[in-house]
């Protein structure tokens, strides 16, 4: 499938500068320059083998995924190369996605989680291999308003401008997570979609991982900023896109990442899109189920 591709660079990388001799050899050997070839490549691919550890991809943009743009932009298979962790959800919306340790779940819209099949094909995701920078240690906690408080005081103090992939794994004494059932052309928007197809589903004391992403205010027109949370247990067999929840306590791991690649679609319906558009209030009507 053809795509563009936007990448941003939300921090400058240093370039560090090689040191000079007082005397350089008069002549250098083949051998010597072919060595030198081979350890410059074999610099240059670790380097961005590392870059591409420090990457958030999104696949489309959560303001077309909330007017209504629900065909598949790639594959579940090709999502997968770009990150081992992260949130999004499948063509048609056909249930909210959890990607954990490098699989990609399904929870639909009838309470069960499957893992995606590859060839499952995705509208929109955010994804990064997660590398763990630091780690918080979270106290009682009594709805996801107070979770959005402690996690955004560690942001503040490391960086508000950056990316931040955050898992929190524990047993939660509240869970509540939602999901929709499939949706079929012509689409209606997700919060039309959402007002009839919705799901919810409550779990007591289940053990299991928090997923969650934060933007930075700057990603407004392209995300929404602050957090989203998507959750599965332990066992994969329950999950969704967090309502609310409540803990005693639990470890929170962050992954703090400076660059942003983005992929779009060349669809004539997505072109068409007005996406400059002020959904911002439709967005927080499904990202929280407030009116």
């Amino acid at each position: 499938m053809n795509k563009w591709k936007a990448i941003f660079l939300a921090a400058a990388m240093a370039v560090p500068m090689a040191a000079c001799s007082a005397q350089q050899p008069a002549k250098e050997s083949s051998d010597e320059k072919s060595s030198a070839a081979e350890k410059s490549s074999a610099a240059e691919n670790v380097n961005a083998a590392e870059s591409n550890r420090e990457t958030v991809y999104q696949v489309a943009l959560l303001q077309s995924l909330t007017q209504g743009y629900y065909d598949g932009i790639i594959k579940v298979s090709e999502l997968k190369q770009h990150g081992d962790t992260g949130i999004g959800t499948f063509e048609g919306v056909n249930g909210e996605m959890i990607v954990l340790d490098g699989k990609v779940y399904q929870a639909l819209g009838d309470g069960s989680v499957q893992e995606a099949n590859d060839n499952e094909t995705v509208p929109f995701s955010n994804v990064t291999f997660f590398d763990k920078d630091l780690s918080v240690t979270l106290t009682q906690t009594d709805d996801i308003n107070s979770l959005k408080e402690a996690l955004t005081a560690t942001v503040n103090d490391n960086g508000k401008n950056l990316f931040y992939m955050v898992k929190i794994n524990g047993t939660f004494q509240k869970m509540n997570v939602r999901s929709e059932l499939k949706q079929e052309k012509p689409y209606k928007s997700l919060d039309q979609a959402l007002a009839t197809d919705q799901r919810e589903f409550n779990y007591d004391n289940i053990k299991g991982t928090v997923v969650a992403l934060y933007c930075p205010d700057y990603m407004g027109g392209l995300n929404t900023p602050g957090w989203h949370f998507h959750f599965v247990s332990d066992d994969k067999t329950k999950g969704g896109h967090i309502l609310d929840l409540a803990f005693a306590s639990a470890e929170a791991e962050f992954d703090a990442t400076q660059d942003f690649d983005m992929v779009l679609s060349e669809n004539v319906e997505f072109q068409d899109m007005e996406l400059a558009k002020d959904v911002s209030d439709a967005i927080k009507k499904v990202e929280t189920n407030e009116e």
